[in-house]
């Protein structure tokens, strides 16, 4: 089972139950013939995200369009045929990490996330990042600060993945440090 990175509580969180274990936990869990591999486990403070690929599809189609279409319905079948067994499953998960759980599936080059969280976060922005946002916003690029400022992330998140995934790691090794320091 492949897993990103999870962010361990800080500040206040710590309370948090940890999800080290969360993909493993999932790939016991999970129902074989499901996904054809291993699901993507994704953890934060607030979810857990499963999100797995579906066998593919046979037969012809006309063009994308229609085999997105074909896609979407595949995506649309399975949620409906796993929906009494992916509740179980995330009411067990909820109660041993503490956390929401959401699904998602992919086949082929379409993707839906279903159940999926949307967490406000307050931030303190001066008028030059504001400034930013509402040139988003009057461009259309975006309806709101708030769809400015996630399609902001959302793009820094593209173009710096590498180095993001890098400062994940050295966390990642920091807290571990921390967790074999000394008691007090």
């Amino acid at each position: 089972m492949r897993r990103t990175w999870s962010h361990r509580p800080r500040g206040g969180q710590s309370d948090l139950p940890s999800a080290d274990d969360a993909a493993g936990w999932f790939s016991g869990r999970l129902p074989d013939g499901w996904f054809t591999g291993e699901p993507t486990v994704t953890v934060d403070r607030e979810e857990i995200l499963i999100v797995g690929t579906l066998p593919d599809l046979d037969g012809d189609y006309a063009d994308d369009a229609a085999r997105a279409a074909a896609e979407s319905g595949r995506i649309s079948r399975w949620r409906e045929a796993t929906r009494d067994e992916r509740i179980e499953i995330a009411r067990q998960a909820e109660h041993r990490y503490a956390r929401k759980v959401a699904w998602g599936a992919r086949q082929g080059s379409t993707e839906e996330l279903f159940t999926t969280l949307s967490v406000p976060v307050m931030t303190r922005l001066r008028q030059p990042e504001r400034l930013v946002l509402d040139t988003l916003v009057d461009a259309g690029v975006a309806r709101s600060r708030s769809e400015a400022l996630a399609w902001a992330v959302r793009l820094v998140g593209v173009h710096a993945e590498e180095w993001l995934g890098e400062l994940r790691e050295a966390m990642t090794k920091v807290d571990d440090l921390r967790a074999k320091g000394p008691e007090l």
